[in-house]
C-alpha cells in the first residue's frame, strides 16, 4: 500500500508523462504546485494532513528543495495550506460551494429510495436528546466522572494486554463472554435478587441496542408498543422508527395508570416501564402497580421491557421486587446498563431474555455489531471479581448525596419560589426543576445552551401535547464548586431571559 509520498510521487511521473507527451514547457515548480493543487481539491490529501517535509519530497522527486519549496509558497498564498510550528505544511481544505451541492441534490432522483424504516429513524432525530455536547453541567445520563477509579480500570486492562495470548484476539461470542455473564448473574442475584441462568444474558453496548434488539425480534411496522407518559425521549424514537403504533399511558403517584392498560391488546406486543424509578418523574411503581401490570401482561400474551436504568441508585437503601422477581411466566425483558454507573464512553450494558426469546436476538447479533469488545468484557469481569464496583457504587451514592443536597439548597436560594427541584421517591442521578406553566421549557433549554449550560426539557419526554414545563438535570456529574457557580448562572439567566422564553 502506498504511502502519501509515493502517491504524489507518482503522481507527479504521469503528469510529467504526460506533458513530455504534449511538449509542454511548465516549470518544474510550477508542475509540482498542480499535482499538489488537483491532490487537495480532490481529497487526496485530506484536511489538516501534513504535506511531506520539503527536503522529503525533494529527494523522492529528484528535484532541488528550492523548487519544491516555491511550489510550496504558491499553495500557501492561494490558501490551500498553512505552515504550523512543528507540524510542516498542513492542508487547509476546501468547503463545497452551494453549486456543488445543488448539483448533489439534484442527482438523488438516480439513488433507489430510502427504505420506510430508515425515512422513519430519520424524521425521529429531533426526539433523541443530543449526547455530544462537550458541557457537562448539567446534562442527565452521567455519573460523577471525576470520582472513576481510572488506574484501577488502567491497571486491570494493562493486566489483560499483558498476559493475552493470540487465539483470544479473534471472534468471540455474540452474547458475551461465559466468565463476564456468570458473573452477572451473580451480581444481579445479590444486588437486585434477580435469580436467571446466566445463559439468558445478553451483553450489549447500551440501552438503545437493547431497545433495538428488542423490537426487531418482535415488532412488526403496526404492532402496538404500551408505554408510561412521559417516558425516555429514545425510548419513543425507537419504537416509532420501527413503525411501531404508540399507546401512552399517563403515570401518576403509584406509576403506570394500569386500569388504562388496552383490553384487548391483540396488537400489542411489548410493554415498556421503568418502575423502579420513574423516569423522568422519579416514582416508583407501587407493589399492586407491578402485579397487575404482570396480571394484564399474562392475560393478553405480551412481553414486557424492565428498563431499570439506575438500578444501583435506585435501590441504593431499599429495594422493592422487580417485575423480573416478581414474574412467573418469562414475561419479563429485563435491561441494565454501566454506561450511568461508570461512564458512557465504556459502551457496555447487559439484558435478561426469556429463553423463547434467546435464539432470535443471537442470530440478529450475529448479523450486526457481532459482539462487544472482548477487552472491555474481560476488564469489567475483573473489576466485579475484585469488588472495585461495590467500592465505586459506595463511593458514588456519598458523592452524589452531597451534591444534591447542594444544588437543591442553592436552587431553594436563588430561583424564584415557583421554580423548584420536585422530589423524588428513591435516589436518582438526575433532578427535575419544575417552571411555571407560561414558561417554554423547549426554549430556556435553549437558551441556556448559548450559555454553555446542558439540561434537558420536560415536555420532550412526553408523547403528544404536554402541559406541565421543567427541566431535567444531571447534578451529579457536577463537582460542587462548578455546582455553586452554575446554579447562581442560571438563576441569573432565568430573570434575564424574559419573553425569550414565554410560551407566547
Amino acid at each position: 500500500m502506498e504511502d502519501l509520498l509515493q502517491r504524489l510521487v507518482r503522481q507527479y511521473q504521469e503528469k510529467t508523462a504526460r506533458h513530455a507527451s504534449r511538449q509542454n514547457n511548465l516549470r518544474l515548480y510550477e508542475r509540482l504546485h498542480s499535482v499538489l493543487k488537483d491532490a487537495i481539491i480532490n481529497n487526496d490529501v485530506p484536511k489538516d494532513y501534513s504535506l511531506p517535509a520539503t527536503r522529503k519530497m525533494a529527494e523522492a522527486l529528484g528535484l532541488s528543495r528550492t523548487t519544491v519549496i516555491k511550489a510550496y509558497e504558491l499553495l500557501r498564498l492561494e490558501g490551500y495550506i498553512y505552515s504550523k510550528t512543528g507540524s510542516g505544511h498542513q492542508v487547509t481544505g476546501l468547503e463545497k460551494t452551494a453549486d456543488e451541492s445543488i448539483a448533489k441534490a439534484l442527482k438523488d432522483e438516480d439513488y433507489p429510495e430510502i427504505s420506510v424504516m430508515g425515512r422513519a429513524f430519520q424524521a425521529n432525530t429531533g426526539l433523541i436528546n443530543s449526547t455530544e455536547d462537550q458541557s457537562i453541567a448539567f446534562r442527565p445520563g452521567l455519573p460523577p466522572l471525576d470520582i472513576f477509579p481510572v488506574n484501577q480500570w488502567k491497571n486491570l486492562s494493562n493486566l489483560y494486554w499483558r498476559h493475552i495470548k493470540s487465539s483470544a484476539l479473534s471472534y468471540s461470542p455474540s452474547s458475551g463472554l461465559d466468565q463476564l455473564k456468570h458473573n452477572l448473574a451473580n451480581y444481579l442475584n445479590l444486588s437486585r435478587g434477580l435469580k436467571c441462568d446466566h445463559r439468558q444474558i445478553i451483553v450489549v453496548s447500551g440501552s438503545l441496542q437493547s431497545l433495538y434488539l428488542s423490537g426487531s425480534v418482535l415488532l412488526d411496522p403496526g404492532d402496538e408498543v404500551v408505554m408510561e407518559n412521559p417516558t425516555f425521549p429514545n425510548v419513543h424514537s425507537i419504537f416509532k422508527g420501527m413503525q411501531a403504533k404508540i399507546s401512552a399511558l399517563p403515570v401518576d403517584e403509584e406509576g403506570l395508570r394500569t386500569e388504562l392498560l388496552p383490553r384487548p391488546a391483540s396488537k400489542v406486543k411489548i410493554a415498556h416501564s421503568t418502575p423502579a424509578c420513574h423516569y423522568p418523574s422519579g416514582k416508583a411503581m407501587s407493589l399492586k402497580r407491578k402485579k397487575e401490570l404482570l396480571q394484564w401482561a399474562s392475560e393478553e400474551k405480551v412481553f414486557l421491557i424492565e428498563n431499570d436504568y439506575e438500578h444501583e441508585v435506585h435501590g441504593y437503601y431499599e429495594q422493592s421486587p422487580s417485575l423480573f422477581e416478581l414474574d412467573q411466566e418469562d414475561r419479563v425483558i429485563y435491561m441494565g446498563t454501566f454506561n450511568r454507573l461508570l461512564h458512557p464512553s465504556i459502551r457496555i450494558g447487559y439484558m435478561i431474555f426469556p429463553p423463547y426469546l434467546i435464539e432470535p436476538v443471537e442470530a440478529l447479533l450475529k448479523h450486526s455489531h457481532r459482539f462487544v469488545p472482548s477487552s472491555i468484557q474481560v476488564v469489567l469481569n475483573s473489576f466485579i471479581e475484585k469488588k472495585y464496583l461495590h467500592n465505586h457504587i459506595r463511593k458514588l451514592m456519598q458523592v452524589s448525596e452531597q451534591r444534591l443536597a447542594l444544588f437543591k439548597s442553592i436552587c431553594e436560594s436563588e430561583f424564584e419560589p415557583e421554580v423548584k427541584v420536585l422530589d423524588s421517591d428513591v435516589p436518582s442521578l438526575h433532578v427535575v426543576l419544575k417552571l411555571p406553566p407560561e414558561i417554554s421549557d423547549t426554549k430556556l433549554v435553549a437558551f441556556y445552551k448559548e450559555h454553555q449550560i446542558v439540561t434537558h426539557a420536560y415536555s420532550k419526554c412526553a408523547i403528544g401535547p404536554s402541559e406541565q414545563q421543567g427541566l431535567i438535570l444531571g447534578y451529579s456529574s457536577v463537582r460542587e464548586p462548578v455546582i455553586r457557580r452554575k446554579v447562581k448562572q442560571m438563576a441569573r439567566l432565568y430573570r434575564e431571559s424574559g419573553k425569550l422564553v414565554s410560551k407566547k
